[in-house]
């Protein structure tokens, strides 16, 4: 049977390919450290699964209501408020499996056929593709290392048309680990209030993981005047290492978070009542659990960042949030290449000799549309890291 032009559109999500990948030469005997997933190494906090094993012994494992239960979209109410100033209803809330679900009930509630969906490069994998299903248009801006990975104004400006729907900001940005300033939001904004009729859906999701020490804004901090135009993304997943809870959740206009809801509705329902009592307990218990994942993030940004700038053809940029190195491995590409090393000069081609010599496994920039890039999670040990950093500078010599 034929599968549909929908499907044919889309491609497998990369960084999950390459978890599977190093867990599949794991089970074959080969000794791999995984530097692929994008998720913290610790352990979800002890009050947040006792939340979830108390909802299970009084019986919360019942259908919820498709948008969330009460309790979760006050604690979400007060979380905006509390922390970021936005002043949201509980109608304005919805409760998604995941942060991705978010974006993709999103982008069906939204996008058109032929709709453009501008996204900066490098992007979180999943973005373009979930466009693609909506049968939208993805239309990248592309930056580099040399602008920290951030867009401008004129190029924001530049890349809008009659047809475009919606605008994609990540900051702190998987893959790169940058992070807007508010004078950079503002400039942005600038150009986003001239154009009502574009949706700005703001990814906040690594928003605890602010490396720098700056405080975290997004662009309605930065532009207040956006509210009714601006879809904030969020969830539990990386703050309270609760990846495979797969709770995310947003706020904005009623009316959209409706329709996200009727999506959902038509898809997964409620998420799990059990995962969403465990988020209830993440927003309102003591928040103090996320420093100690955040103190080790710190310290090995900064471990990563000056060993990879020791290597021959491999430069890269202090991460300001998030846990990810996003290296320049251009000049390390063409050495090897040059010498035979490689079979074709890409960043493919490299991520899958770091995997068979080093035994080392990293996604290839190209999955976030920026060819001759890796991105490395420290989101594992010093101890992994040391070692794979190791194998990673033998290879190159």
């Amino acid at each position: 049977m034929g599968l549909s032009n929908r499907v044919r559109a889309i491609k497998p999500s990369p960084t999950l390919a390459v978890t599977a990948r190093a867990a599949k030469l794991r089970a074959e005997g080969k000794d791999i450290i995984g530097l692929g997933a994008g998720e913290p190494d610790f352990d979800t906090p002890q009050h947040i699964k006792d939340a979830a094993i108390a909802a299970i012994n009084k019986g919360a494992t019942k259908y919820t209501p498709v948008g969330g239960t009460p309790g979760l979209k006050k604690a979400i109410v007060a979380k905006f408020k509390h922390e970021n100033d936005f002043s949201y209803s509980p109608k304005q809330v919805l409760v998604s499996c995941g942060g991705k679900q978010s974006f993709f009930n999103l982008a069906l509630a939204i996008v058109n056929p032929g709709d453009e969906v501008i996204i900066p490069a490098p992007y979180w994998v999943s973005y373009p593709d979930i466009v693609l299903i909506a049968e939208g248009k993805p239309v990248f801006i592309e930056t580099d290392i040399k602008q920290s990975f951030k867009i401008t104004a004129a190029q924001l400006e530049k890349a809008i048309t009659p047809r475009t729907k919606m605008f994609v900001i990540n900051s702190p940005s998987n893959p790169s680990g940058s992070v807007y300033s508010l004078a950079e939001l503002k400039a942005l904004a600038e150009v986003l209030q001239r154009h009502p009729e574009i949706i700005i859906a703001t990814d906040d999701m690594y928003e605890h993981i602010m490396l720098s020490g700056n405080k975290f804004v997004n662009i309605l901090n930065a532009c207040p005047e956006l509210y009714s135009q601006t879809m904030v993304l969020n969830g539990v997943s990386k703050a309270y290492a609760m990846t495979g809870w797969r709770i995310g959740y947003c706020g904005g206009p009623e009316h959209i978070i409706t329709a996200m809801e009727n999506i959902q509705s038509q898809s997964t329902s409620n998420p799990a009542s059990i995962s969403q009592a465990a988020a209830e307990a993440a927003l309102t218990g003591d928040q103090s659990c996320i420093q100690p994942m955040l103190a080790a993030f710190k310290t090995r940004n900064h471990f990563v960042t000056e060993q990879l700038n020791t290597f021959h053809g491999i430069s890269c940029l202090l991460s300001d949030g998030a846990f990810y190195t996003f290296a320049d491995c251009r000049q390390a590409i063409a050495n090897l290449y040059d010498r035979k090393k490689l079979t074709e000069p890409t960043d493919i081609a490299f991520s899958e000799y770091l995997l068979e010599q080093a035994g080392v496994a990293v996604v290839p920039g190209s999955a976030f549309g920026c060819e001759g890039y890796v991105r490395l999670s420290f989101a594992t040990s010093m101890e992994n890291l040391e070692a794979a950093l190791e194998r990673i500078q033998r290879v190159l010599v």
